[in-house]
């Protein structure tokens, strides 16, 4: 039976990175969640103990949140993360070149036996890869938000990654209780690409003014059997996190990427979503 690894790391500590150590640590992990803003640091542990603490309620929870939560360190560099962690996973930005320079610098503090992993959702994992000693230890390990509750896990396998780095990443995501989808390092994976055309075209629809928001989601929902309509799951993503993807998959993919004007102008006024409390939909208090 596969095991979730005995100490892992997080880098960054936004609602996603937040998401994955909570899952790690309540399989029974020791975490180490780096976020170097000292705000951003106490919003994440705030972050972990309110989903470990509603993990609880809804009967998710086989131990004490305070005891699971004890699992988690919380540190303000990624120096401090354990050299002996057999995992580590980045969690910052969608932006290649900060992911870069997280990736090395993990590196350059771990044991040769540390898999990388990036939670990135349509970045080249070859391309991140190319700033590693070792790229063979590099996989993509892409989590959906909100990751307690989401059951898939998209593991991403580059031109380098190794045999054993991706067997290892498919167990991990098995002992969380996740299912895994294996596939080829390709711009936007198979869940971005897919997902993020739908939300486009969703967009240009709402633009056009050929039927609201609900309307546009509800028949999603009710006539594909869509869990949650494209605008809906957009707000949820964030405006600004599916624009830079967009922007991203049209350098790479062609102009049927290519983001409404819409999506930039909501992005430019600040409407990014739920985290902003406005986007499609009105969430009331920002997250």
């Amino acid at each position: 039976m596969n095991a979730v690894p005995k100490i892992l790391a997080v880098i960054g500590g936004g609602r996603m990175g937040a998401g994955i150590a909570q899952v790690f640590a309540a399989a029974g992990a020791a975490v180490t969640l780096v976020e170097r803003d000292p705000a951003a640091a106490a919003a994440a542990r705030e972050r972990l103990a309110t989903g470990l603490r509603r993990a609880a309620e809804r009967g998710r929870l086989t131990e004490d949140p305070s005891t699971v939560l004890d699992r988690v360190d919380v540190a303000g560099e990624v120096a401090a993360v354990p050299a002996a962690a057999d995992l580590v996973i980045e969690a910052v930005p969608e932006d290649a070149a900060l992911k870069t320079r997280v990736l090395v610098a993990a590196e350059e503090v771990v044991g040769e036996h540390t898999v990388l992993a990036t939670n990135t959702s349509s970045l080249s994992i070859g391309g991140l890869a190319d700033g590693l000693r070792h790229p063979a230890r590099l996989v993509g390990m892409h989590f959906f938000n909100p990751v307690p509750a989401s059951d898939l896990v998209e593991v991403v396998v580059g031109p380098r990654t190794a045999d054993a780095v991706r067997d290892a990443a498919v167990g991990w995501v098995g002992a969380l209780g996740k299912t895994e989808v294996v596939v080829r390092d390709s711009p936007g994976f198979a869940t971005s690409r897919l997902g993020v055309l739908l939300g486009l075209e969703a967009i240009r629809m709402l633009q056009e003014g050929v039927a609201s928001a609900e309307a546009i989601d509800r028949a999603m929902e009710l006539g594909y059997r869509h869990p949650m309509g494209p605008l809906r799951s957009t707000d949820l993503v964030g405006l600004d996190v599916r624009l830079a993807i967009a922007e991203h998959l049209q350098r790479e993919l062609g102009e049927r990427f290519a983001p409404p004007q819409l999506l930039r102008d909501k992005v430019a006024r600040g409407e990014l979503g739920r985290k902003s409390g406005q986007g499609f939909y009105t969430w009331g208090e920002a997250r």
